[in-house]
């Protein structure tokens, strides 16, 4: 019998270097949505940050900013979200893009 030198492969995984990084953001997405409350109103909500941020700090520095009122929500399945009154994606994004907490392409934004 001949043997051949044949390489079975093992299981590659491509995002095995983007969890090894720890810049901030780099594990999970940051995902910003808005939903629709009554008539025109509208809820921006925030999902996803670093447990080890202060949400309370993000949340007065984001109401200072776009002039809006918020708060945050402790969700049993996805821990903390930013709420903000008004569609405010574009802002929020750019927000937390310039204030090197998340990478940009680790925002994604939802919504209509």
């Amino acid at each position: 019998m001949v043997e051949l030198d044949i390489q079975i492969p093992s299981a590659f995984d491509p995002f095995a270097e983007a969890q090894d990084t720890d810049a901030p953001g780099a594990k999970e997405n940051v995902h910003v949505r808005v939903q629709q409350r009554n008539g025109k109103k509208c809820l921006t909500t925030v999902q996803g940050l670093k447990k080890d941020f202060s949400y309370e700090k993000i949340l007065k520095d984001l109401k200072k900013e776009f002039c809006c009122n918020g708060n945050v929500v402790q969700d049993k399945e996805l821990g903390k979200i930013i709420q903000l009154q008004g569609d405010q994606r574009k802002n929020v994004s750019q927000f937390l893009v310039q204030a090197s907490l998340v990478k940009k392409d680790r925002i994604k934004i939802h919504g209509f």
